[in-house]
């Protein structure tokens, strides 16, 4: 098979890196290398981020009806080849078919509430604030912004939580696409310069984070959004800030479901299944923790195991496959080494993932469900995110001891409970420190009409994507204070100090 040499995207325009060097981008499922990313040199990261400092000043000025055209045509153009880009995510990612038309589906999602920009980006006014004075407030775009896009999502985050709204709010965009799987986010590049994307207002590099500190620290970048690790977050959030630039960093989750007694074991079981496993384990909304109340637990660890020992491992691409490979050597041997960790922590293996080659695809990076029970505090196994499918089995006596453990743990981007008690969901939803909160609900993510809200350690920041929380990041306040003069009062000598603004009297 060929291996396709991507490129560059600037002023929409493809362009091969100088740099000679790349990075091989892989089908999981086969462990086959498909194509190379470019490890794009600093100057070509800088030519990105001169392009869209140059079409910032034309696209700002667009009125917002035309901006959301732009998307409205996207969005067009997307579900006509929706099946071609999904199947693009599942053959670099390596998540299962339904789950890559997930991904598309986002970005369809996020750009129906970037439509709705002339609505949510209205300000407000008061007329006769004080004494013959107009107060009117706009909200109005910031810039440049970087968006870091991670490797799981690689339609979504990029497509979805990073470009609709902040190009319909009127910024331009430098992305730097996950170079482990840059070709979703290149075709999708595609199809917005089709959709009539102006030159120079999305730009898409791969690169390796020396460029990547650069961009962060360069003067043109107002601000920037960053989806991966805890720790590389944790620093871009730091140098950002410390530069006066506004940041949003969404990290690491170990998100914990609480499974009562009361609650329906199968029920519970199969939506634990559903999110820990979908996608390989691979996204921060996965449920890899379940806190089980003592008196079910043996049970549901049965039913547990029973319904992941009947997912179907396969190659992404096939419509059978419910469980796919991990995306990367590296990832698997990861995961790998966590399960054994585990074991050695004192954990037991009621299901064991490690070897799995499935027949036909015995290269490719496969790891299968895993369980691991009777994870005591203290275990990295309970508390670090593997991003794999593993699921670890804490056991608590009651619901007060199981929130007090899932509130201990150092993330918090979402949490679930799995109670036919309306107290104790209402107390769950009152006192969890998980940001996304689900009551029966295994993947606790709301549309994206609501934010992406993680707490703790797995947000950085103060405004988190999409939703309104999206549209402020990306847009900044001016308030106009306004005096019409009368032709009595332009004979007036006297200011006072506040020049009216201040007005007390009756």
């Amino acid at each position: 098979m060929a291996i396709k040499r991507l490129k560059y995207c600037v002023n929409n325009e493809w362009k091969e890196s100088k740099s000679g060097k790349y990075s091989p981008v892989m089908n999981p499922s086969t462990g086959e290398q498909i194509a190379e990313s470019p490890v794009c040199t600093t100057a070509e990261a800088e030519e990105a981020v001169r392009a869209a400092r140059a079409a910032y000043p034309a696209w700002s000025a667009q009125p917002v009806a035309v901006r959301t055209q732009l998307i409205f045509r996207f969005r067009e153009l997307v579900n006509q080849r929706f099946d071609e880009i999904a199947t693009l995510v599942a053959t670099e990612m390596g998540k299962n078919f339904e789950e890559s038309k997930g991904d598309v589906f986002k970005v369809i999602e996020a750009c129906e509430l970037s439509l709705g920009a002339p609505l949510e980006l209205q300000g407000f006014s008061m007329m006769e604030a004080t004494r013959s004075h107009d107060i009117n407030l706009y909200r109005e775009s910031v810039g440049v912004f970087l968006g870091v896009a991670p490797y799981n999502f690689p339609a979504m985050i990029p497509f979805g939580w990073f470009i609709p709204v902040c190009i319909t709010s009127g910024n331009c965009m430098v992305l730097k696409a996950a170079s482990m799987v840059p070709q979703s986010a290149m075709l999708l590049l595609e199809i917005l310069i089709e959709a009539g994307l102006p030159k120079g207002v999305v730009n898409l590099i791969t690169c390796s984070r020396e460029e990547l500190a650069g961009l962060i620290a360069h003067p043109d970048i107002n601000g920037v959004s960053f989806v991966g690790s805890e720790s590389v977050g944790k620093l871009v959030y730091g140098m950002a800030a410390s530069a006066g630039k506004r940041v949003q960093a969404l990290t690491e989750a170990k998100n914990h479901a609480l499974i009562l007694e009361d609650a329906p074991l199968e029920w519970a079981a199969r939506r634990v299944v559903n999110s820990s496993f979908g996608c390989a384990g691979q996204r921060c909304m996965a449920l890899p923790v379940a806190v089980v109340q003592e008196t079910v637990a043996d049970e549901f660890v049965r039913i547990l195991k029973k319904l992941a020992q009947e997912l179907v491992v396969g190659p992404a691409w096939v419509p059978s496959t419910q469980l796919g490979p991990l995306v990367s050597q590296g990832q698997k041997d990861s995961v790998e080494k966590w399960i054994t960790k585990g074991v050695e922590e004192g954990a037991e293996l009621v299901l064991d993932g490690r070897g799995c080659k499935p027949k036909g695809y015995e290269k490719g990076y496969f790891v299968g469900p895993t369980i691991l029970d009777k994870v005591k505090p203290g275990m990295t196994v309970g508390d670090q995110e593997i991003f794999g499918p593993v699921v670890c089995v804490k056991r608590c006596k009651n619901f007060e001891e199981g929130l007090a453990i899932m509130n201990a743990n150092p993330f918090a981007n979402g949490s679930s409970i799995f109670t036919t008690s309306g107290y104790y969901s209402r107390e769950f939803a009152r006192r969890t420190d998980g940001g996304m909160v689900g009551i029966n609900v295994g993947i606790p993510v709301p549309l994206g009409f609501f934010p992406f809200s993680g707490n703790k350690r797995s947000f950085f920041g103060d405004l988190h994507c999409l939703g309104r929380d999206g549209l402020r990041f990306y847009t900044r306040v001016k308030t106009v204070t306004t005096k019409w003069i009368s032709p009595e009062e332009s004979h007036e000598a006297k200011v006072s100090t506040w020049e009216g603004t201040i007005n007390r009297e009756l």
